[in-house]
């Protein structure tokens, strides 16, 4: 069971709040596989959870209030960066993993140091919360779009961090941003991201504590992701942990323009991935990006890893006169309370210096509608096509 030879590097980090009914005996039970096991109490109210710990080799170390499973998580790191650890396995303190499971971690340790090593869950169980299922596909979702890698459970609470790694990256989430913060950040830095199956267990409904409060945890959550598109937009490079090991080879890509394109045709080909690609061509298209529409539709699409075909195709259908005059439109009404009556060439685009403004307003309420419209269109129409396929492949 516990070989302190083999794990005396790895330590099992515990954040926990308000969870004295499961924390000890989850603790103890991390002490049978672990040599060094941390409690990191977040500012709990319903116990003394140092007093808990008194009689035992394990660690525990306090926030006078609540701060967040971010904040919790990065006090153990530097803790045990001081202490010289390699690896930290951080599991919940509400009963939801089995300590038994730390064992899996470890061979995936091993076989990759540079990796975050991710628990996925099995939701095949019983009381599964249908909230936390919504929440793992959308962050995943998001993953794959700031990194380009496919991601199955960026919500698991149960994961494998290298320490010095970690403790080289700048991480600013406090709460359950913190998860989806690290995972995004370590992809860039150039940390591998690999998963193990673990087991779940969620007891029924009226038995199930969770300090995860659904508004302002998702709104943190998505804030979080807004901030990481925004960086994940913005050519500048990285900083990285570890030194990139190739570059693209563009010379490959003038030799061999089918292998490229057939590339561009699949990247994220799956009927919410066209869907959003589909989105972005429509918003972008709309948008008063004179003679650049093109070249900026191509850029956001490979920044996000999207389907650059879908999205450029669909981007062609905002070409003059159609949508550039239904800006126009509504930007006049917008800002004099009438609209263009006398449409015509000369009166919309011969006056294009005075009218910019006006596309510029227009497109701001048209561009995210149009953009929704045809993306839900692409979506249903995608995901039926694949049904189709299914069905008769």
């Amino acid at each position: 069971m516990l070989d302190n030879n083999s794990t005396n590097d790895i330590w099992c980090v515990i954040p926990t709040f308000n969870n004295k009914n499961t924390i000890k005996s989850i603790a103890l039970d991390c002490r049978k596989y672990l040599k060094h096991v941390l409690v990191v109490d977040d500012g709990s109210t319903d116990c003394n959870v140092k007093e808990i710990f008194k009689d035992t080799d394990i660690t525990v170390l306090g926030h006078e209030k609540n701060f967040g499973k971010g904040k919790a998580m990065r006090t153990a790191l530097d803790y045990i960066v001081q202490q010289g650890g390699e690896f930290m396995i951080t599991i919940d303190a509400d009963g939801q993993h089995y300590p038994q499971e730390l064992m899996k971690f470890i061979p995936a340790l091993r076989s990759n140091p540079t990796a975050i090593i991710i628990g996925c869950r099995d939701f095949s169980h019983e009381n599964v919360p249908g909230k936390s299922k919504f929440g793992r596909g959308f962050s995943n979702f998001w993953i794959t779009l700031e990194t380009g890698i496919t991601v199955n459970d960026s919500q698991s609470g149960f994961r494998a961090y290298p320490v010095e790694y970690l403790s080289k990256m700048k991480l600013s989430g406090d709460f359950y941003d913190f998860e989806a913060e690290v995972l995004t950040r370590g992809a860039w830095a150039g940390l591998d991201i690999k998963e193990v199956p673990i087991n779940v267990f969620y007891p029924e409904e009226k038995f199930r504590v969770s300090s995860f409060r659904p508004f302002i945890d998702t709104l943190r959550i998505s804030l979080m992701h807004i901030r990481l598109i925004g960086r994940r937009l913005l050519p500048i490079p990285y900083p990285r942990v570890i030194p990139a090991m190739h570059k693209n080879n563009y010379k490959d890509i003038l030799k061999h323009p089918m292998v490229f394109l057939k590339h561009l045709l699949s990247e994220n080909a799956t009927p919410l991935g066209l869907a959003v690609a589909a989105g972005v061509g429509m918003f972008l298209g709309v948008l008063p990006i004179l003679a650049g529409h093109i070249l900026v539709t191509i850029y956001v699409s490979e920044r996000l890893h999207l389907n650059v075909v879908m999205a450029v195709a669909i981007q062609n259908l905002c070409m003059p006169p159609l949508m550039p005059i239904a800006c126009i439109e509504l930007g006049h009404y917008m800002l004099y309370k009438k609209w263009i009556t006398d449409i015509s060439w000369h009166t919309v685009f011969g006056a294009i210096p005075e009218r910019i403004w006006e596309w510029f307003l227009g497109s701001l309420i048209l561009a995210p509608i149009m953009g929704l419209i045809i993306g839900v269109a692409v979506y249903f129409s995608t995901r039926a096509i694949a049904r189709k396929k299914s069905r008769h492949g």
